[in-house]
């Protein structure tokens, strides 16, 4: 162990590596995950921001694998030891001791033949584990090499220059041979060719060939036993991984970093697509371009073949180099793209090649949710671990990875374009690829039929005659579009692999812009009907009603604009695979047809993450706030097939000491008004005017910034302007500058640092009573994610409770699913306990904003008496509930609230 770091005692002695000495909590929260590791559990894991969870998960997750590799190296010896002593088949009971009669075995068969089945099995076991432990001295020397030897390391990169240059001029000679050359067939220049799609061949008429060439073993190890850590965000990965390398266990782990094309891609030809779609297709295009020109130089074919662009760094001998240097040392996704424009390799497949000897995974949500991309990236499940952090929005996340969303606009617009590319290309393509192009240009046209419309007329100009939203099974979607007779697997297959979509996003990169120059020739004229049509398309959609779009609409479009419209349609196609009972479609329908829209909404998430606790050995899901647990248990393991007996839940205090945060429910306002703001009774002018008095006291009262969540932005936006009319808004306005949370994303950052700067300003001249007053919005920008630490958030107030819209279908839906699929729990039916839930992780989610650290303090506001309610107060987290008091009458929670902010500040 390395000076400064501490060790802390584990279950049967085991010790934990620290790089400093941990809180009585993390010890606990590092003991309570070994167990649950060792003993094959499910977990569910609570661990307040600030209380050092990610170290506590690294250190106690790699103590663990530490110890198991241990337990296996001594099995490993033991079963190998008489081997090696030439002691094999010695006390075999074939040979022991004199004849006896034979005796029956325990399934009925001689004892003999028991035995015999057991020293075979004996010997099999005997022969894995050496060639086990080859690969493994294998691997450890190759590392070992890298890691020592810093010559060999440069040497390899100046070959690898060498040979690229060698190869660049090659290829650039090659070009050159084969520019000119004609076709028998027809007149297409090399950009077009590459838009033609190659022939097609089901599963069913070759054999699917795996994502490695058959020459590259040297790539594709055993995996061994590992760790999956996921969370939401690339960034929140990097985090955990800089704190790996700031652990005792940085220099001894192998840890691989995996991203998405979107993070990882260092070909810039690529990575300017900018859509990921995109880049994803074009990504597996040059895969498939390399690997059909192997193909052909294999076969000996000498025909003539177009030059197809391929990826340079898509070369096994660069990518095995990169993919040693990421388990020598630990890396994060930066130094990982670093590394691979360093020496020419592709960091996304060159990482997925060191999944198999890695230790430890770090890889975003979508990547171990969503099955198809699993297997895309070569991640076995079977006996791992895996760590699921940020999981309080889990099922959520889930449901958004498996649903999809068309409109009306993309559909027809998909329609045109595929309309255009198989006129275009028809004598060039094969009958295989006309037949599955008819079966999607006949889905589409059934799919705009549904909204109410034709799909050979504009969208925006097809008015909706019945407007409103109908849900139905994914059964009745099928017969009652007529697609039923469709095999949509074969469908969905065919678009994967074809790169459809790439295609006709060439075609009209090529031909749909209406900028684009058209050449004379009669079949160029025939494409100006597409140019036009998405010209007027793009001129209808952006004056649609006349009415301003939401940053939601105004984002949608953007994508629609920067990949092709058949990319977000392959999805939806996708998403129709699902079980009946699984899953409904929302069909609804909104003035034009190109508003309209089909949406699939997953309602079971369970059946995407049984797998996952079925092949694991351990599955963790942690966080900061997971309370209430009870979804977690009944809509996602229950529903599972876990055994309830496998399930442990863990949630540890936090480190700040009691007296630095006052929580308080307050029941009502200063002029004794009840605090209870349901969707009837918050508009009322009364109640808007007891809030604004209870901020005006407390702004006079608390330091630096006070943050107040409201439970929507058009409540929050009601009640500014009611505040605006009355003056209460100037009179806040005195004592704190006020800032509004932007709806537009990327307006969120400027106004934190407004905020920010403020509070600092009037901190450094000495007018901490002064400061900031944010208005913030539960579900928005600023109640996740966000850090109000220190003076940005000494107050945090939390107006009413922000219950969903029990009006939105797809929530009613899933509440009528819950009602026929769930259990009624404690004589609530799950319907009810689903808003209650759905409220309470919202709630918890923003008022954990405001402690970050131990010597963090803060004072949080409840406004509505219902959170005093049992059923309500028993959902807080543990660590706030604990030093909750609920107050009947404004003026005993004042002086509380007085009473703590004063002892801070004259502490201070």
């Amino acid at each position: 162990m390395e000076s400064g770091e501490a060790a802390a005692a584990g279950p049967g002695g085991a010790r934990f590596p620290f790089p400093y000495t941990p809180y009585a909590i993390q010890e606990q929260f590092m003991a309570a995950l070994y167990g649950a590791l060792e003993a094959g559990r499910v977990g569910i894991f609570e661990s307040p921001t600030g209380t050092g969870k990610s170290l506590s998960l690294i250190c106690g997750a790699l103590t663990w694998l530490r110890d198991f590799e241990q337990k296996k190296r001594e099995e490993e010896a033991r079963l190998l030891a008489p081997e090696e002593s030439g002691q094999e088949g010695k006390g075999c009971p074939a040979s022991a001791g004199p004849a006896r009669p034979e005796s029956q075995g325990t399934a009925g068969e001689p004892d003999w033949v028991t035995a015999f089945v057991q020293q075979k099995e004996e010997r099999d076991l005997v022969d894995k584990l050496k060639e086990e432990q080859i690969r493994r001295k294998k691997r450890e020397d190759r590392l070992e090499k890298i890691r020592n030897n810093v010559q060999l390391k440069y040497a390899a990169k100046r070959k690898r220059s060498e040979e690229d240059e060698t190869k660049r001029l090659l290829q650039l000679s090659k070009e050159v041979l084969s520019e000119g050359a004609g076709d028998a067939l027809e007149q297409l220049d090399h950009n077009e060719e590459e838009l033609i799609l190659a022939e097609y061949e089901s599963d069913e008429e070759k054999k699917v060939v795996s994502g490695l060439e058959e020459d590259d073993d040297d790539l594709e190890e055993e995996h061994v036993t590992k760790i999956y850590y996921c969370s939401r965000t690339h960034s929140q990965l990097s985090q955990f991984v800089r704190e790996v390398q700031k652990s005792p266990f940085s220099k001894d782990t192998r840890l691989v970093s995996l991203g998405s094309r979107q993070n990882l891609c260092v070909n810039e030809d690529v990575r300017r697509l900018g859509a990921l779609q995109l880049i994803n297709d074009r990504c597996m295009e040059m895969q498939k371009n390399k690997h059909e020109k192997k193909s052909d130089e294999e076969n000996g074919e000498k025909k003539r073949r177009v030059s197809r662009t391929i990826c340079p760094f898509y070369s096994y001998e660069q990518m095995q180099f990169l993919r040693d240097e990421v388990l020598v040392e630990v890396k994060d996704i930066e130094q990982l793209v670093a590394l691979g424009r360093e020496t020419k390799a592709c960091p996304y497949y060159g990482s997925r090649y060191a999944i198999s000897a890695a230790q430890l995974v770090v890889l975003p949500y979508q990547m171990l949710l969503h099955e198809p991309t699993r297997n895309a990236a070569g991640i076995k499940l079977k006996d791992q671990v895996v760590i699921i952090d940020e999981a309080h929005n889990l099922i959520d996340t889930i449901t958004c990875i498996h649903s999809a969303e068309v409109s009306g606009s993309q559909l027809c617009c998909a329609h045109s374009q595929l309309l255009q590319y198989m006129e275009r290309y028809r004598k060039r393509l094969k009958a295989k690829n006309l037949m599955y192009i008819k079966q999607i240009l006949y889905l589409l046209e059934r799919f705009v039929t549904m909204l109410g419309g034709n799909v050979n007329q504009n969208p925006s100009c097809q008015a909706v005659s019945q407007t409103g939203t109908v849900l139905k099974s994914i059964n009745d979607f099928l017969f009652q579009s007529h697609i039923d007779n469709i095999n949509l697997f074969k469908v969905q297959r065919y678009c994967e692999k074809s790169l459809i979509s790439r295609k006709l996003f060439g075609f009209v990169e090529q031909y749909g812009s209406p900028a684009s120059a058209v050449k004379s020739n009669k079949e160029n004229q025939k494409l100006s009907g597409l140019k036009n049509f998405l010209l007027t398309l793009q001129q209808g959609a952006d004056t649609e009603a006349g009415t301003p779009q939401s940053p939601v609409m105004e984002a949608e479009r953007d994508q629609v604009r920067t990949a092709s419209p058949l990319m977000q349609i392959e999805g939806f196609l996708s998403a129709l695979t699902n079980a009946n009972q699984d899953g409904r479609i929302i069909i609804n329908r909104q003035g034009t047809v190109g508003q309209s829209s089909l949406k699939f909404l997953l309602l079971n998430p369970a059946v995407h993450f049984a797998k996952v606790v079925e092949e694991c050995r351990a599955v963790i899901i942690a966080g900061g706030t997971m309370q209430p647990v009870a979804d977690f248990r009944e809509q996602l393991l229950s529903s599972a097939g876990v055994d309830p007996a496998r399930v442990v839940e863990f949630s540890c205090g936090h480190v700040i000491p009691p007296e630095n945060i006052l929580p308080i429910i307050l029941c009502s306002g200063p002029s004794n008004q009840q605090l209870e703001f349901t969707y009837l009774t918050r508009s009322m002018p009364q109640m808007m005017d007891e809030t604004g008095r209870i901020l005006c006291n407390l702004c006079n009262m608390v330091p630096g910034g006070v943050v107040c969540f409201f439970p929507s932005y058009e409540y929050e936006k009601q009640i500014y302007a009611h505040w605006e009319k009355t003056g209460l808004l100037t009179r806040l306005a005195v004592k704190k500058k006020i800032f509004q949370e932007p709806k537009k994303a990327n307006q969120v950052e400027q106004v934190l640092v407004e905020y920010a700067k403020c509070i600092k300003r009037c901190s450094e001249a000495g007018e901490q009573m002064t400061g900031a007053l944010l208005l913030s919005v539960v579900g928005g920008k600023m109640s996740e994610g966000i850090n109000f630490s220190d003076d940005l958030g000494r107050c945090v107030i939390m107006v009413g409770m922000p219950y969903p819209n029990i009006k939105s279908p797809e929530l009613q839906e899933k509440m009528d699913w819950l009602d026929k699929t769930m259990p009624r729990a404690a004589g609530q039916p799950p319907s009810r306990v689903l808003i209650e839930n759905l409220c309470m992780k919202a709630v918890n989610q923003s008022i954990g904003r405001a402690i970050r650290h131990q010597k963090d303090f803060a004072s949080i506001l409840l406004l509505d008496h219902r959170y005093a309610r049992p059923a309500i107060f028993n959902k807080l987290p543990q660590w706030i509930r604990e030093r909750t008091q609920v107050k009947p009458a404004f003026g005993a929670a004042f002086a509380e609230l007085r009473k703590f902010h004063r002892k801070k500040l004259d502490a201070s």
